[in-house]
């Protein structure tokens, strides 16, 4: 059965407990017992128009069960949206970048849709804003107080009459009681925004029809309305402006009222062709990006931040100490934005931002800087200067995410002998280890295995003495195992005229190998996996015992490098994820603290000089 299906079917609190993946008795104390009432916290936060915004965030449990609501909505209306357009791209993607792009549908025989871009998967307020980029002329409207206008009895009765649900009543009811407080529903609740798109849906499908008729598009963002037109005069019938003053049409007007919904004057305004159009905050003149004054702002902040180690930002008219954070935010929308544009550009680049016909035949693939745009420079020198130059923790580099698992796991298995690297209770990791992603591979050059981190050492001192801020308090280690794999790595540390080997007995850089661990230059070191006792190479994966490292998992185990057969053996990623993740309290990390300790030694080294 489908999730709707067993949603429908379900006619008792237990019943529905189990359809959200939670005990029912999880379900009564938390409704019935501790009272909704008593489980928000309520604070505000300013607008960008001036004055505040009232949230009501619910405390920890009940925001698991709204979040297990939330996914059980969600998943309910893409069956209904796959049911509904059974030839859209939501059942059979198509076109290349469809995840990404699709958001323009021609004709609902063939693609879903796209009325509402708020809180709804694989929509976003860049899908939202593409829906009406070169237009003429461009309306925004804004709905009054639209959470407050969802009450009880209006989402216990969508969920017992709306034609695709038609709940139990008791369910309905609970459904309401999770989703509510003080008749209303609340901003800061994980489920109160696909509950106002469910119900929003008929507006959405009147005033659709209704924007068709007068040669619009129409596209909704939580309470933020938009109809835009090619025709040279917005259509009269819909909003005429005298004077700077607006006045909706009568079918407009009688449509959102009889939605429940009334129109906030003060946000009503259209756009015209000659001026800067914006929606949901993005310009749309000629493609989705940001206006020029938030780039502008971002990248001063940059500056101050690379040259001084602070920044300021301006919160209520007042100028106070920025938040990196807040920062990396901005840096990563616009990232977004970038990337987004990137892949509708012609020629276009694929999702890893390589352009085919300039990529051919140069010497490596992973040389992507010449691609940059200036924003992009930005935002890699400002990961560079997150990550590993005021990186407020140690920072590991590993060849990959199994690794990262493995030591992460080691770690918190003898946190109590390591507290330079974790806070046993309450548990908390105090190094950082870098993920890698298709971001990082493109804006840092970091993906992972020996190569990407010969090239990373490569230009550290580069990237390192880019900026003048106050120099880290931290250090960055590359670890790597001992084996042929970081070969490259090891001929280029024997280049590195300022290298030093540790413990200073070993007085050859050229053994680097036989080294605790290494100082390449500024605050980066390499560590490599001890040698075996008969002087052997060696992977991380050497140092799991063999009754550990030869548990079964679907009648399949990780064997040694020697007797590795990829078709029959466990993966990698299986070992690390289904055996050390998941079985970490009963397997013993004992030699690991060979490798720990180096880290350790990188870290008490470091204070030493920095």
């Amino acid at each position: 059965m489908s999730r709707l299906e067993n949603l429908r079917a379900v006619v008792s609190r237990p019943q529905l407990a189990n359809l959200l993946g939670i005990r029912p008795s999880f379900l009564t104390y938390t409704l019935y017992v501790r009272g909704v009432s008593s489980q928000y916290c309520k604070f505000s936060i300013p607008k960008k128009a001036g004055g505040k915004r009232y949230i009501k965030a619910p405390q920890k449990e009940l925001k698991y069960i709204q979040s297990a609501l939330s996914t059980l909505l969600l998943d309910c209306l893409d069956e209904i949206n796959k049911e509904k357009f059974p030839k859209s791209e939501l059942v059979s993607p198509k076109a290349e970048h469809s995840k990404t792009l699709k958001v323009k549908c021609n004709s609902a025989r063939v693609k879903q849709p796209s009325l509402s871009h708020g809180f709804e998967r694989q929509r976003s307020i860049i899908t939202n804003s593409m829906m009406h980029l070169g237009k003429k002329n461009v309306l925004n409207i804004d709905l009054k107080d639209f959470f407050q206008s969802f009450n009880f009895g209006r989402v216990r009765g969508f969920f017992i009459k709306n034609e695709y649900f038609k709940l139990d009543p008791t369910i309905a009811t609970t459904i309401a009681q999770i989703a509510c407080y003080d008749n209303q529903l609340p901003q800061g609740s994980p489920c109160s925004p696909v509950i106002t798109n469910l119900i929003a849906h008929s507006l959405d499908i009147r005033l659709a029809r209704l924007a068709k008729k007068y040669s619009c598009t129409y596209s909704r963002y939580a309470d933020d309305i938009t109809f835009s037109t090619r025709e040279r005069i917005f259509p009269p019938q819909l909003m005429r402006e005298d004077d700077g003053i607006y006045t909706p049409g009568k079918r407009l007007k009688s449509e959102i009222q009889r939605s429940g919904f009334s129109l906030n004057d003060r946000k009503t305004r259209i756009l015209y062709r000659d001026s800067r159009q914006d929606v949901t905050g993005l310009v749309v003149n000629q493609k989705p990006n940001v206006k020029k004054e938030y780039w502008r702002t971002v990248r001063a902040q940059c500056h101050w931040l690379f040259n001084i180690g602070a920044f300021t930002m301006v919160v209520d008219g007042k100028d106070i100490e920025g938040n990196i954070n807040a920062l990396e935010g901005k840096l990563n929308f616009i990232d977004q934005l970038d990337h987004y544009n990137r892949l509708r550009q012609k020629p276009a680049l694929n999702p890893k931002y390589q352009l085919k016909r300039e990529v051919k035949g140069r010497d490596s693939l992973k040389a992507r800087r010449y691609l940059f745009s200036a924003r992009e420079k930005t935002f890699s020198q400002f990961l560079f200067y997150r990550l590993f130059y005021a990186n407020d923790k140690p920072t590991i580099l590993t060849e990959g995410k199994t690794d990262n698992i493995y030591l992460k796991s080691a770690i918190q298995s003898l946190a109590a002998s390591y507290p330079k690297l974790a806070i046993e209770n309450p548990y908390q990791l105090l190094c950082h280890f870098v993920s890698y992603t298709e971001r990082t591979r493109f804006l840092l050059e970091l993906y992972g295995g020996a190569d990407y981190l010969k090239g990373f050492i490569d230009s550290y001192k580069d990237n390192f003495e880019m900026y003048k801020a106050p120099k880290p308090r931290h250090p960055v280690i590359v670890f790597v195992d001992n084996d042929s794999g970081p070969k490259d790595i090891i001929s280029r540390v024997n280049g590195l005229g300022e290298a030093s080997v540790f413990p200073p007995k070993i007085e050859k850089v050229k053994d680097v190998r036989k080294a605790d661990f290494t100082h390449l230059m500024k605050n980066l070191y390499l560590v490599l996996t001890p040698r075996s006792e008969a002087d052997k190479d060696t992977d991380i994966e050497f140092f799991f015992k063999d009754e550990d490292r030869l548990r079964k998992f679907n009648g399949k185990y990780f064997n040694t490098v020697d007797n590795r057969d990829e078709t029959k053996d466990l993966s990698k990623e299986a070992f690390a994820r289904n055996i050390v993740k998941f079985q970490r309290k009963s397997i013993d990390f004992s030699k690991f603290t060979s490798l720990l300790d180096r880290v350790v030694a990188v870290i008490d080294h470091y204070e030493t000089i920095k």
